[in-house]
Parts: C-alpha cells; sequence; structure tokens
C-alpha cells in the first residue's frame, strides 16, 4: 500500500526532540528523511541516556525511518552537497541556534529563487522572524524553560510547589505544530506549485496550548489553582487512595453522574442533595470536606471494587498506571498498537502512530546508525569515489 508522503523528500539539520519529533512523522507517513548529523558525535540527542540496549530513549523514539548523513557543515564543500541535496527536496526542517541557518544559506529567502517548491520549516525557542525578532530570540530555549515561559509551570503541580510535566511538553508541541504546518504547505503547495517558510516557536506552540487556563485567567481573574493530580476547577476529579493500597482516579464531570456516584459507588444516595455539593463550583470550594467523606468510603474497598462501581455507575475511572504496566496495557495489546522497529542494537518495540490503522498502513523504519547512509547518499547526488571518500572520511570520528 502506497504511504501518503511517499516520493517527498525531507532534509533535516535537527537536534534534541521538537524536530526529529516532527520529521518522525513524516518519515512514518512515507517521506524520506535525510538527517544530517555532526560527524562523530551526531545529533546530541543520541547521548542523553543509554536506556535502550545503549541507545539514548529519546532518539530511539524521534528518529526511526531516517537516514543519517554525517557531514561537517565547515567542511569546504558542505554547501556544494546541501545544495544538490535541497535540489531534490521537498521540505528543509531545521532547528539549529536561531539565525544559524541564514548564516549557512539556509534560509527560506535565499534558497526561494533557485527552489521555489521548497518548504522551510524553521523551529526555535521563541520565534526566528528577522522581521519581528522580539526581545527573546536569540535566548536558548530549553523544555523546561519554555514550560516556565508559557504559564504552565505556574498551574501544575500542588499548591505549596510547582512541577514540569513528565515528558517534553513544548517540544512535543513545536514538534507537533511542525508536521501539521508541513502537512498543509505541502496541501497549499499542490495547488500554487510554490514552498513557503514555516516558524514555529516552541513557546507559542506551548501557549496555544494553554488556552483554558489563560481564559480562565482572562481579564485580570483569578487563574487556576494548582491542584497535585486533581482537577483544578472540577471535583470530584483525581486520585484517590483505595482500602488495599492502591489508588483510582475518576472524573464526575455533570449532575447526572455526581448523583450515580453518591447512589452507586458512594452507597450515600443523600449525599446527592447535600447543599454543600449542589453544583460542580460547590463541590469544587468544598473539596476537602467531600475528599474525606470519599476517602473514607474507598479506605473500605479495594480498588478493583471502587472501579466497578465506577463502572456501574457510569464514572469515568483510570489505573495510575506505572510505566511498566503501560508497555503491558490491556487496551493497547488488544488493539495491535505494538509494532517492532529495527535499530544499531537489535530490534525494539514501538508504539504504532496514532491513527495509524495498523503495521502496514505506516512506515516503522529502522532508528539509523550515525553516517549510516553518508556514502550512499553522496553517490545519489553524483559524487564520485574519491569525493565520497574524501567527505566522508571527513565524517569520521
Amino acid at each position: 500500500m502506497a504511504l501518503p508522503l511517499e516520493g517527498i523528500t525531507v532534509v533535516a539539520l535537527e537536534h534534541a526532540v521538537a524536530a526529529p519529533l516532527a520529521t518522525r512523522h513524516l518519515a512514518d507517513q512515507g517521506a524520506r528523511v535525510i538527517k544530517i548529523e555532526r560527524p562523530g558525535s551526531g545529533d546530541f540527542a543520541r547521548g542523553y541516556d543509554g536506556r535502550v540496549r545503549g541507545l539514548s530513549s529519546h532518539f530511539v523514539w524521534t528518529n526511526r525511518g531516517k537516514q543519517s548523513l554525517a557531514l561537517d557543515l565547515k567542511h569546504p564543500r558542505a554547501a556544494e552537497v546541501l545544495q544538490r541535496l535541497l535540489a531534490r527536496a521537498d521540505v528543509l526542517v531545521q532547528n539549529l541556534a536561531p539565525g544559524a541557518a541564514a548564516r549557512l544559506g539556509l534560509s527560506h529567502e535565499a534558497l526561494a529563487p533557485a527552489h521555489p517548491r521548497l518548504i522551510v520549516c524553521d523551529i526555535s525557542g521563541y520565534g526566528d522572524d528577522p522581521a519581528r525578532p522580539g526581545p527573546y530570540r536569540e535566548r536558548k530555549a530549553y523544555d523546561l524553560l519554555i514550560q516556565a515561559e508559557s504559564g504552565f509551570l505556574s498551574v501544575t503541580g500542588s499548591a505549596e510547589e510547582v512541577a514540569k510535566a513528565g515528558c517534553s511538553i513544548a517540544d512535543i508541541a513545536a514538534g507537533m505544530y511542525a508536521y501539521s504546518n508541513v502537512l498543509a504547505a505541502l496541501i497549499e503547495r499542490g495547488r500554487t506549485g510554490r514552498g513557503r517558510r514555516i516558524d514555529v516557536s516552541m513557546l507559542e506552540s506551548l501557549v496555544e496550548w494553554m488556552g483554558y487556563p489563560l481564559y480562565y485567567a482572562f481579564d485580570g481573574a483569578e487563574p487556576p489553582p494548582r491542584a497535585g493530580a486533581a482537577h483544578s476547577t472540577i471535583y470530584p476529579y483525581g486520585p484517590f487512595p483505595t482500602g488495599d493500597g492502591g489508588s483510582v482516579l475518576l472524573g464526575v464531570q455533570n449532575e447526572r453522574e455526581w448523583q450515580a456516584f453518591c447512589e452507586r459507588v458512594l452507597e450515600q444516595p443523600a449525599l446527592a442533595a447535600d447543599p454543600r455539593f449542589a453544583s460542580n463550583a460547590a463541590r469544587s470550594a468544598a473539596r476537602g470536606e467531600l475528599q474525606a467523606i470519599i476517602v473514607a468510603a474507598f479506605a473500605r474497598l479495594e480498588a478493583a471494587q471502587v472501579m466497578q462501581r465506577l463502572d456501574e455507575a457510569g464514572v469515568a475511572h483510570a489505573q495510575v498506571n506505572g510505566l511498566a504496566q503501560v508497555w503491558d496495557h490491556a487496551q493497547l495489546r488488544a488493539r495491535e498498537r505494538w509494532a517492532e522497529v529495527q535499530t544499531p542494537a537489535g530490534p525494539v518495540p514501538a508504539a504504532l502512530p496514532p491513527g495509524a490503522t495498523d503495521a502496514a498502513s505506516v512506515r516503522m523504519g529502522a532508528v539509523p546508525a550515525l553516517g549510516e547512509h553518508s556514502a550512499a547518499i553522496l553517490a545519489e547526488l553524483d559524487f564520485d569515489a574519491d569525493e565520497i571518500a574524501a567527505l566522508t572520511a571527513a565524517s569520521r570520528p
């Protein structure tokens, strides 16, 4: 079965998470992604850890299905290699330091005259538009810093202390907006025949995801309080301990569910009419009192019993899983959401991308070794054997 992006070539000057995640999704959909890496060390995410049979967890996650070309961008012939690549490419994705791509002659403005169909996607921390640079344009931007600048940390954690997200949420947001914008630009090019520039910033991506708390605090209103793993404004919505030492996370979203929760889960039907808890706003304001009632009721039950009652009442709930439980999640297993990808250290499992119907509907390609495809790509670009030997020699550790 032909994949949606077969025939599309993407050149990636990328590192860390945001750009590699965007291009991995393009590779999953069939695009050929040529990842240009620093000789000797490569994408610095290769060295983040060695948790996947000696390979980096970040790198394995974000780089399957790509070809690795080790190229010293300061090599006298690097510009020639890049120009030959871009002459055959559809998309350039880069998340170098602000202004670095432009200094290499790789801005959309510099490339468009010779490559009018090329789509150039620039990913940065704060935005890299020379016409609207802003005071933060040159700042270094790491995921946690953007969580702080976007206001995300201000609404995450407990009342006593802020907490960061447990995954690279700002990088992921930027990577997904880069991916969706590239897809939109490819559709647009199909109508106009011309590429364009895409400028994605991590800050703007995460601020978009902050829409609810921003509007909740609109026009100087109080922001939503930090509530740990509980919901800040809906109650009961969060984790509650059970008598066997377990924990069940539940969410009551409306008055019908609240009545069913009181009658069938707590087995205290009179509580549904208690004026202290007559609306979500009242329950949220009196969450200390209500929490004590729920904890006391659950203390007599095992987690499985609580979940059975919640199912019978039609109240949403979930287990608070550890990562080992996610690897063996019954729903993911039943829906056959795991595939296998090759790596330099052997095959490893990988989750199918959301939306893929099965492993045949996407390309779950191998994670490349550093410089694995250098010689083949250079030969394809019409460099002769001596030139390839010189370029790859310069690319060895």
